[in-house]
């Protein structure tokens, strides 16, 4: 490495440490300096041997002119000690890192699995699936991992309660230890029941928590709803249903709802799109109101989610003070997701402007949106115009002639009357009190049958369903684009060559090796722009 490769910054910048180091182990050239910086287990040095700048991991000389002068260090770095250590042990994870649940399984049982043997904690997609498939999910990871670490995702179905109390009562069943609750507005008695049954006093009379609840939120009245204890009002519906005790009640009272929070800004799916510079300090201030309050024997965590696309993004999240990062969309592309082969070959080539919002499936009355990609697939203006058709019209034989006759032919290929049938068949399984509202309320009938489209669509993309490709629904967040850029000429260019361990083991090596880049950076030290990037290898 030369001069111009790495060198001094403006003289006074500096610092003068009166050490040397030992001339036989400092390395000058490029890949010397490159593979040091990127051994993250080692103290490094930077030392100026008459002008010419050098690395080396050895330990310094404590006396000056004994060999090269040392001008600035870094210390080692572990991509364990970025964010809270805490996050591993509660979880038994290796890393503050875990990969967020991707529903109708997609964020797959051989996902979780595959991230849980390299000793990252991964989120089962068990939105939008009937109970059965989230049950049959539970056996196999439980199997193929007996010791963890791995979550499961709870999601809030405002629309199908039934199918929301059913899975609340699996996890419980089956001692499924931590969730991710997700698309909460308001606590349910469902995630409130999950959260007590896991609770339990040691010999000293402590509130030792069993079940692990991380919630993903986007907005600060959410977050404090989780930060808080169980809401009064659901603890005595459980009560005066015999759902618990008023001990458990009276335990629930002094615990947070969540031991963690998930900011997500602007991400697939259900998502506000929010800046994540601005939502993630808010939540942050809220967390230690809360916790000046409260003073909960342990503080809830609060991690980033949304956009960590790039070692970057990954660091820039740990400096604001995530004590956690989550990943999403860049999984999905992976070779363990569920989704289909020609779904992960269009994610592959997005751009980051490449994803549009939205009508979401399981919340389609309330206007609710999800971001997809808009690359390769007409669903986002197909869904737009069932909307449009629902907010304008009261039932299905209000809709006019000409427009019933397009959606037949152009979005449903089917006449109504088919899908309706279908459509009775589907929810029968899943929530049959629906079928019967939707029987005696024309407009829930419409709704049901555009979510005909909405649900299937993500199916549609899952499975890689022939001469469905234009309408299949693709839940995806601009970081993907940042994904493609940053391994852009490397071996993960290609989807068959992502796994989603290495992708996570990049994103936090990067995240780390950036920050030691800083640290030299800020004791003067100029490093070369090839030096200065990460890429994986």
């Amino acid at each position: 490495m030369n001069q111009d490769a790495v060198g001094f910054s403006p003289k006074g910048r500096v610092f003068d440490f009166g050490w040397s180091a030992p001339e036989e182990q400092v390395v000058y050239d490029e890949a010397g300096v490159k593979a040091l910086l990127e051994d993250l287990s080692q103290n490094l040095l930077v030392v100026d041997n008459n002008g010419r700048i050098g690395l080396t991991s050895a330990e310094p000389i404590r006396q000056p002119g004994a060999g090269p002068k040392v001008i600035a260090m870094t210390p080692a770095l572990p991509v364990q000690s970025l964010g809270n250590p805490e996050f591993g042990k509660t979880y038994g994870t290796d890393y503050p890192y875990y990969a967020g649940a991707m529903a109708n399984g997609i964020a797959s049982v051989e996902m979780v699995t595959a991230l849980g043997k390299a000793g990252f904690l991964g989120s089962f997609g068990a939105g939008g699936l009937i109970p059965s498939a989230v049950e049959e999910a539970i056996l196999a990871i439980q199997k193929n991992l007996p010791n963890g670490p791995y979550l499961f995702n709870f999601i809030h179905s405002p629309h199908e309660p039934a199918v929301e109390q059913a899975v609340a009562e699996l996890y419980i069943k089956y001692g499924v230890k931590a969730v991710e609750a997700a698309a909460f507005m308001a606590l349910t008695p469902s995630i409130v029941q999950y959260r007590i049954a896991g609770l339990s006093r040691d010999a000293q009379g402590n509130i030792v928590i069993g079940n692990r609840i991380i919630a993903k939120v986007s907005r600060k009245e959410v977050a404090s709803r989780f930060m808080e204890p169980a809401p009064e009002r659901v603890l005595k519906k459980l009560i005066s249903g015999g759902v618990i005790t008023e001990d458990q009640a009276d335990m629930a009272r002094q615990v947070p709802m969540a031991d963690d929070i998930t900011v997500e800004a602007d991400s697939g799916g259900h998502t506000d799109n929010r800046a994540l510079v601005t939502i993630l300090p808010s939540i942050l201030s809220l967390r230690d109101e809360i916790q000046a309050k409260r003073n909960y024997p342990v503080a809830v965590r609060v991690g980033a989610g949304g956009g960590m696309g790039s070692p970057q993004a990954v660091l820039a999240a740990f400096v604001m003070g995530a004590e956690y990062i989550v990943t999403g969309s860049v999984n999905q592309a992976c070779v363990e997701s569920g989704a289909s082969d020609h779904v992960k070959g269009l994610l592959a080539k997005a751009d980051m402007a490449d994803t549009v919002m939205a009508p979401s499936a399981d919340m389609f009355e309330l206007g609710v949106k999800v971001q997809v990609l808009k690359r390769g697939s007409l669903f986002a203006v197909r869904a737009a115009k069932l909307h449009d058709i629902y907010s304008r019209c009261e039932s299905i034989e209000s809709i006019p002639p000409d427009e019933r006759e397009k959606l037949e032919n152009q979005i449903f290929k089917k006449n109504l009357d088919e899908i309706w049938a279908d459509t009775i068949d589907f929810f029968s399984q899943r929530d049959p009190g629906l079928v019967a509202k939707a029987e005696a309320d024309p407009k829930k009938k419409m709704a049901l049958i555009f979510r005909w489209y909405l649900g299937l669509s993500s199916r549609w993309a899952n499975k890689g369903e022939p001469g469905r490709e234009m309408d299949y629904q693709i839940w995806c967040g601009s970081c993907i684009g940042a994904f493609n850029a940053w391994v852009k000429g490397t071996g993960m260019e290609a989807p068959e060559n992502r796994q989603a361990a290495h992708v996570a083991r990049h994103l936090m090596n990067g995240a780390a090796y950036l920050h030691r880049v800083d640290q030299l950076k800020l004791q003067g030290v100029l490093i070369s722009p090839q030096l200065a990037a990460y890429k994986p290898d």
